[in-house]
């Protein structure tokens, strides 16, 4: 393994926003945020309806759909019928996982100390070993050195089953620590963080999502229109409620929860939460009942 893989701290890659709107990603999300709650399943006929409110074609969902079916997250299933798509158990499962880091996302404190995740794996494992540090990634480690990685104690279930699920166990040891010397603790989570590409990710979200929130709050759902134009409040939260949480889903994971007094102010993580939460809350309702019109009508 080389030292500057295993140092380089985990930084959000790419544009967010460009990532986050994909039609695959979209559609994973519109399955996280309304599916479970109509059932599981959708036709085809109606995902393409309601994937065309965000000006996603049909070729497009067609294509997506098909590399989430080779994934393994969703099923095909024919109802009365009419094709459609329902979770995999696998899609489940990994959509219950995004939900319990999403909407109960911690934020950490000083004193509830740390875990470090020690591991030497040996270079016959290697891509075991890449596959564990892009694991440690995407649960918002940090890197101290080669091969020791760090995150806020609460995420020490999380360290344990990522090593158990790649069977790396036997080459790592956990450990719960607490911050002695010799460095200022804020400069040193400034070193195993990119604190700057966590404050950049953050603001993006806050230039895209927070004018949204602000149209709500300004005007209320008859005030907003959808794409097309036409009025309709409740696809109008649809659209925008489901925009919201693609943008947002990949940010709890990427971000662990540092502590707040940690880190450089003002700090933009705290707003787009709050952004986040406050859009979801007044936006999820009439997105799901709009959700339940197009799937009745179809």
């Amino acid at each position: 393994m080389t030292s500057n893989s295993e140092q380089a701290p985990p930084t959000p890659a790419g544009d967010p926003e460009r990532v986050n709107r994909r039609p695959r990603s979209l559609i994973v999300s519109f399955f996280g945020t309304y599916a479970r709650d109509i059932g599981g399943w959708i036709s085809v006929a109606d995902l393409i309806a309601l994937m065309a409110e965000l000006g996603v074609d049909a070729p497009s969902v067609r294509s997506a759909v098909s590399r989430l079916k080779r994934r393994g997250l969703l099923a095909p299933e024919r109802l009365g019928g009419v094709a459609g798509y329902r979770l995999s158990d696998e899609g489940r499962r990994i959509l219950a996982e995004g939900d319990s880091r999403i909407f109960g996302h911690r934020v950490a404190r000083v004193d509830d100390g740390w875990v470090l995740v020690v591991f030497s794996v040996p270079e016959s494992e290697r891509r075991r070993r890449h596959a564990l540090r892009a694991r440690l990634t995407r649960l918002g480690f940090g890197t101290t050195a080669a091969g020791v990685w760090i995150a806020p104690a609460h995420m020490t279930e999380q360290a344990r089953q990522a090593l158990r699920d790649l069977g790396l166990d036997g080459y790592a040891e956990l450990f719960q620590a607490t911050h002695l010397g010799f460095r200022d603790l804020s400069e040193a989570v400034a070193r195993w963080w990119d604190l700057p590409a966590l404050q950049a990710m953050y603001q993006d979200f806050l230039s895209e999502h927070e004018p949204v929130l602000g149209s709500w709050r300004r005007t209320g759902p008859a005030g907003r229109t959808v794409p097309s134009g036409a009025t309709d409040p409740r696809a109008a939260a649809f659209a925008d409620h489901l925009r919201t949480v693609d943008a947002w889903r990949r940010m709890p994971f990427l971000d662990p929860g540092l502590p707040p007094e940690l880190l450089p102010g003002p700090w933009a993580g705290s707003r787009a939460s709050r952004v986040f939460f406050d859009l979801h809350a007044r936006l999820r309702e009439p997105g799901l009942a709009h959700v339940r019109s197009v799937v009745s009508r179809g």
